[in-house]
C-alpha cells in the first residue's frame, strides 16, 4: 500500500529556512523520480522540484527546479531511508503553500486517481 508522509512545515519569517521531509512506502523508491509539489490557496498544484532515481551514477540524483525556486531550494534523497527532502532557503511570502511529495508523474491508484499524502503547510510571513 502506497503511503507518502510529509513533515517539516511551519511558520517562518521571510528570508528564513525550512527543511521538509517525505517518507515513502509502497513505491519502488530508489528507481523512481521523486518530486515536491505545492498548492497555494486558490491556485493549482505545481511541481517545485524533482530528483531522478535509478542505479546509474550518471543518471541518478539529477535535480530540476521550477524557475521560481531555483537557487533557493534544494531537493535531495536518501534511498536507504526511502526519504526525499526539500531544503528551502531565502523563503518568500509567495512560497506559502501546502507542500506534497510524490513521484513524477504522480502515483495513480488502482481506482485510476492520483494518490496524494496530506502534505505539510508552509507559511511565510512577510
Amino acid at each position: 500500500q502506497v503511503q507518502l508522509v510529509e513533515s517539516g512545515g511551519g511558520l517562518v519569517q521571510a528570508g528564513g529556512s525550512l527543511r521538509l521531509s517525505c517518507a515513502a512506502s509502497g513505491v519502488f523508491f530508489s528507481i523512481s523520480t521523486m518530486a515536491w509539489y505545492r498548492q497555494a490557496p486558490g491556485k493549482q498544484r505545481e511541481l517545485v522540484a524533482r530528483i531522478s532515481g535509478g542505479s546509474s551514477t550518471y543518471a541518478a540524483n539529477s535535480a530540476e527546479y521550477a524557475d521560481s525556486v531555483k537557487g533557493r531550494f534544494t531537493i535531495s534523497r536518501d534511498n536507504a531511508k526511502n526519504t526525499v527532502y526539500l531544503q528551502m532557503n531565502s523563503l518568500k511570502a509567495e512560497d506559502t503553500a501546502v507542500y506534497y511529495c510524490n513521484t513524477d508523474p504522480p502515483i495513480v491508484t488502482r481506482a485510476g486517481m492520483n494518490y496524494w499524502g496530506k502534505g505539510t503547510l508552509v507559511t511565510v510571513s512577510s
